[in-house]
Formats: structure tokens, C-alpha cells, sequence
């Protein structure tokens, strides 16, 4: 894992797709009624705060969802996705503009691919996700 020394704070295919993705993701959460419920409910307490989560997940816009969710409940979060072609760039571009570091663009190389999972193993202060 020597890719991680040079760690980004985020890597997607365009940020400036963030606002639409933004968009987006304010319409899936009307959806998304049970993640909303946990973040109303326990939101608060921050029952997360503490937890270094890595996802590898398909990098989607209900993912965001998820992904919001678990930083509301006070986790720390990075992601990647689970697949270098299901990855949904404006949900990506949201996420990384909010301070997660995501590392998802659609169509990676199978080297991207690799790379971008590296990055979601180790933490900025160099601790490992628990």
C-alpha cells in the first residue's frame, strides 16, 4: 500500500458536479425514510462518533444517503466503490465536496480500482479503520 503516502483528500471524476449531486441526493432522502429517521433520532448523541468506517459500496446517490447518515451519527467515513462502472459521478462529486474523502469515478482501470480501495484503508492520521 505504498499509493497511500501520496493520499488525496478525494479523487472523482469532475467536483463540479457536486451541485447536481447535491440535488439528487435531497430527493433520495424523501425516499429514504429510515435513514432519516436514524439521523432524527440519533443523530444527536452521536452514538458513531469515535468509529473509522472504510465503504466499498456502489458509489450511488442512495449510497450518499448512507454516507450522510453515518457521518451524522458522528462516524468517520472514506469510500470507494465496489465496482468501476456502477459508480454515479455527481453522487461522488457531492460527497468529496462535503469533506469525505471519496475515491469513485465511473470506468476506472482495474489499477484505479485497486488504488481507490487502498485509499479508503488508512485514515489522514495514518489509523486504520476499526
Amino acid at each position: 500500500m505504498a499509493n497511500v503516502e501520496t493520499k488525496l483528500p478525494y479523487k472523482v471524476a469532475d467536483i463540479s458536479l457536486a451541485e447536481w449531486g447535491r440535488k439528487e441526493i435531497e430527493l433520495a432522502e424523501k425516499e429514504m425514510p429510515g435513514l432519516m429517521a436514524l439521523r432524527r433520532k440519533y443523530g444527536p448523541q452521536k452514538p458513531l462518533k469515535g468509529a473509522r468506517i472504510a465503504g466499498c459500496l456502489h458509489m450511488t446517490i442512495q449510497t450518499a444517503v448512507l454516507i450522510e447518515t453515518l457521518t451524522e451519527l458522528g462516524a468517520e467515513v472514506q469510500w470507494s466503490s465496489c465496482n468501476k462502472f456502477s459508480t454515479q459521478d455527481h453522487a461522488a462529486a457531492a460527497i468529496a465536496a462535503t469533506g469525505v474523502p471519496v475515491y469513485a469515478w465511473k470506468g476506472e482501470t482495474d489499477e484505479e480500482y485497486d488504488w481507490c480501495i487502498e485509499q479508503t484503508l488508512i485514515f489522514p492520521d495514518g489509523q486504520p479503520l476499526n
